[in-house]
């Protein structure tokens, strides 16, 4: 089983920091029509009651924010990618489609205000997994992005090195349609038990929907 840990020197900048990881093997897909529609339906109900000045105030984002400004990172500079995700939403442009698993992550940002990893655990290393801060020239190559300075960005390690942050997931870990085994992190930099409770059951509902998931583990930390 998967351990994760919070490590001291992120807690004494977050204290209230808050996550949750959930394990399963999955069947990774073309994204159905019904996983996108879900997609789509949460973006009209974002544009309802956000715009583009008033998204950071979103709690999850908000205290994202809050929390890279603490340990060193502009927010503004290295959206989290929740953010990033809400605002390509409110600015009218198009989200692209990309599988059933980055999909329903994607969902579950829109639907929370949280930022979530999506990462194919066969490609971890270990069985532990750390919450850290970046170190000055730490390697990463971020999904659509490249080479990513995660010095002072909030980041999970494996015992190979970084594989995730709040702004971008790696190439290392990334899913693929071959993907049997997800790890999904959602992080409440909020501290809120009771919205992450609610983020935790509706990835839950969305993997038993549209992934067929089995062996599924719930992971707080």
């Amino acid at each position: 089983m998967l351990h994760i840990v919070v490590s001291p020197e992120l807690l004494a900048l977050v204290p209230h920091y808050r996550g949750c990881a959930i394990t399963a093997h999955v069947k990774n897909s073309p994204t159905s029509t019904q996983l996108w529609a879900e997609v789509e339906r949460l973006s009209a109900d974002l544009r309802e009651h956000y715009d583009t000045s008033t998204i950071k105030k979103r709690a999850g984002i908000r205290e994202t924010r809050a929390a890279y400004r603490a340990i060193g990172k502009d927010p503004s500079r290295y959206r989290p990618s929740c953010e990033q995700l809400c605002r390509r939403v409110l600015q009218g442009k198009d989200l692209y489609s990309i599988d059933t698993l980055v999909d329903l992550g994607n969902a579950v940002s829109i639907w929370s205000g949280y930022s979530t990893a999506v990462v194919d655990t066969n490609k971890l290393s270990g069985n532990t997994v750390t919450l850290g801060i970046g170190r000055e020239g730490e390697p990463y190559e971020a999904i659509g992005r490249g080479v990513l300075n995660i010095h002072r960005l909030p980041v999970f390690r494996d015992s190979i090195g970084a594989f995730a942050t709040p702004t971008s997931d790696s190439v290392r870990t990334e899913c693929e349609s071959s993907t049997s085994e997800v790890l999904i992190i959602i992080n409440a930099y909020d501290g809120s038990k009771p919205r992450l409770q609610a983020a935790t059951n509706y990835t839950l509902e969305l993997l038993s929907r549209f992934t067929h998931a089995k062996n599924t583990i719930i992971i707080p930390f």
